[in-house]
């Protein structure tokens, strides 16, 4: 394991055996003679490694025949827009949730082209943040669709059951959770995710769209923002981010060689659990503002009761070799982004940290 350990929420660390074999790779990919950087996006080489990343995908999620999986460049934030040019159709208008800033922005950006509901919010009880029930949303049965973010990055909050939105399709932003935990995916219409946390390297976006979806988007929609070009040219309209998909190939096989999302999974609760244990256990010196039953499994956030300690945390942690573990600028406090790649040592040694912090300045 590294001297460093990376707790960004994105980009974030990536498994070492993958970044070990790209080093490898480099100079000579698949005995080319010639690094995967430099291959033509429609040659038989990198055409053969898209086609097995997407197989590798389908069984990783078990995604159903009748969705299609796109790789798109431009990121999630893309799909803010996206989402509603093709979805909105002749309703011009969608249901959203909103419970933290990634969800608000892809409400931002839907209000630019037709009407958007937010059915719920994020709620307060006993000054700890949670999600309210479906039963409890304002939902319009005439949606075009239904926009939730099951995992907030900046917040550390997460769904912990999918809405049922009955006939209207579920669309969600899995940036920061997709392959982190087993979903159904036919529970949903639309699926999206930036791979920077949990597939790959920045710079590509998965999309997973049932197909009775893909249809004539709002006039006047980019080419490149129509689901039915990727469709159609198998995302190879124009030429994609190619490394980046290379990555996000590398990390697929890796996930399968670590026993597939469930072994993930549990290794995943493990990690968190180890976390929130001690924030449990030092009330009084940490702070945290989620419900336990809303607590992320990749993102825990907490706060210093005493804030002025929160520097001096920051450097502490530096110096033993735990880095990135600042809030966003938005939230203040603290936050340890604990993705796939996370190993058990990692979170061990933030533990460790955690604990001898409290007795030195508790």
């Amino acid at each position: 394991m590294r001297k460093v350990i990376n707790f960004n929420a994105g980009p974030a660390m990536l498994p070492e055996e993958v970044l070990l074999k790209a080093q490898a790779e480099m100079l000579d990919w698949n005995n080319t003679g010639m690094s995967i950087m430099e291959l033509g996006h429609r040659g038989p080489e990198f055409q053969e490694m898209a086609l097995k990343s997407e197989a590798d995908l389908r069984e990783l999620m078990q995604i159903p025949k009748n969705y299609q999986v796109f790789f798109v460049a431009g990121g999630a934030t893309t799909q803010f827009a996206m989402v509603p040019l093709n979805l909105f159709g002749d309703k011009m208008n969608a249901d959203y949730v909103n419970t933290g800033i990634w969800s608000k922005k892809a409400i931002d950006e839907a209000s630019r082209y037709g009407t958007v509901n937010v059915v719920a919010h994020t709620q307060q009880r006993h000054h700890l943040a949670y999600i309210p029930e479906v039963k409890d949303w304002l939902l319009n049965p005439d949606a075009a669709y239904v926009h939730y973010t099951p995992n907030e990055t900046i917040d550390g909050i997460e769904f912990p059951w999918v809405p049922d939105t009955g006939d209207v399709p579920l669309v969600a932003d899995m940036t920061s959770s997709i392959l982190s935990k087993p979903i159904d995916v036919s529970q949903y219409g639309i699926i999206y995710a930036g791979a920077q946390k949990n597939i790959g390297q920045a710079g590509i976006t998965i999309a997973i769209v049932r197909e009775d979806l893909i249809q004539d988007p709002l006039p006047r929609t980019p080419t490149l923002y129509c689901y039915k070009t990727y469709a159609e040219h198998h995302s190879f309209y124009n030429t994609p981010p190619t490394y980046s998909w290379y990555i996000a190939a590398l990390v697929l096989e890796w996930l399968k060689q670590q026993g597939g999302v469930e072994a993930i999974y549990k290794r995943n609760k493990r990690k968190s659990a180890k976390i929130y244990e001690v924030l449990d256990k030092h009330k009084d010196f940490y702070l945290t503002r989620i419900d336990p039953e809303f607590r992320s499994l990749m993102n825990a956030m907490f706060y210093l009761h005493d804030e002025k300690l929160t520097p001096l945390f920051l450097e502490q942690a530096s110096l033993a070799g735990l880095e990135n573990l600042r809030g966003h600028r938005v939230s203040g406090g603290l936050r340890a982004s604990i993705y796939n790649a996370m190993p058990d040592e990692g979170v061990d040694r933030l533990v460790e940290f955690m604990l001898d912090f409290v007795k030195r300045h508790g």
